[in-house]
């Protein structure tokens, strides 16, 4: 019975691990790309490539104001999540997947493949970069649902 209440207990502790705060909860995700489809898969089940655009970037770069980062100093002690500092890199991520759309759009694109970010520090500066490949696809098997972002309004 150990066993059983061990597992049960990391299931919670799991559980409660995967909650993600309602504040910083991303559920749209579809309305931020404007129509172009995001992937970090190298290729669109039921559809093709019909032209490669390049390499296509976001990128923004963030600092914190010093009241909340004397804050975050005073809550690392007691430990626990930063939520600020979460949030400040949500903000900086959906900054980077926004420039890197508008500049996939102005090529013509209607697909980002293989998108990836890097995050870094730069000096007390929080650096976020999205990186990808810009593309036109089409769709070739029509079984497959159409994406969201491909739907005319």
């Amino acid at each position: 019975m150990p066993s059983t209440d061990n597992r049960s207990l990391k299931d919670a502790q799991a559980q409660q691990q995967a909650d993600i705060p309602t504040h910083l909860q991303d559920l749209h995700c579809f309305t931020e790309t404007n129509g172009v489809i995001t992937t970090t898969m190298f290729d669109v089940p039921g559809y093709r490539v019909v032209k490669v655009l390049g390499a296509v970037y976001g990128l923004t770069v963030r600092t914190r104001n010093w009241a909340a980062s004397l804050t975050m100093v005073i809550k690392s002690v007691a430990g626990g999540e930063l939520r600020w500092f979460t949030n400040m890199l949500y903000n900086a991520r959906n900054d980077a997947i926004t420039r890197i759309v508008a500049e996939t759009q102005s090529r013509g694109g209607n697909a980002i493949i293989a998108l990836r970010f890097d995050a870094g520090e730069l000096g007390g500066f929080a650096q976020v970069c999205a990186y990808g490949t810009a593309a036109i696809i089409e769709k070739i098997d029509e079984s497959v649902e159409t994406h969201p972002q491909l739907i005319a309004s």
